[in-house]
């Protein structure tokens, strides 16, 4: 009967020794789930003097020397999540300011305003990009020409 205890308890043994071998290579860790992507689209976007109720005012893409202000009103789309976009604002080739603004959902308005000194004539625009930096737009216009 001993024989056999002892036979019983070397197969646990063995079989608990089996149990932490560690030989064999594990199984590769699952990846993160990426996060989502959001894809935004510019549906609309003028440059105006102003913004009343959330329409632009006085759209175009001439402005006189004292225009003083203007104004980029962009419509996007595509926003499954909130995200944000860039109005990146340039003076001939001079970047003169980049302003985030957040997407709540689709379709989205939104705005920024630029203060335009009276010697800072000639061409103008503005890139929308994307929260990645791809530019999804471009609107030129000019002032006191």
């Amino acid at each position: 009967m001993k024989h056999i205890s002892i036979a019983a308890l070397a197969l646990l043994f063995a079989q608990g020794l089996a149990a932490q071998d560690t030989t064999k290579a594990a199984a590769p860790a699952a990846a993160p789930a990426a996060a989502p992507t959001v894809s935004v689209s510019v549906a609309e976007a003028v440059v105006a003097r102003s913004v009343l109720e959330r329409v632009p005012q006085d759209t175009g893409t001439a402005f006189p020397v004292d225009v003083g202000q203007v104004v980029l009103w962009t419509k996007v789309t595509g926003a499954t999540a909130a995200t944000a976009i860039h109005h990146v604002w340039f003076h001939g080739d001079t970047q003169v300011g980049d302003v985030e603004l957040a997407v709540g959902g689709s379709p989205w308005r939104t705005w920024s305003k630029k203060t335009v000194p009276a010697d800072w004539t000639g061409a103008w625009h503005v890139e929308v990009r994307d929260a990645a930096g791809t530019v999804l737009k471009r609107i030129d216009f000019t002032v006191g020409q």
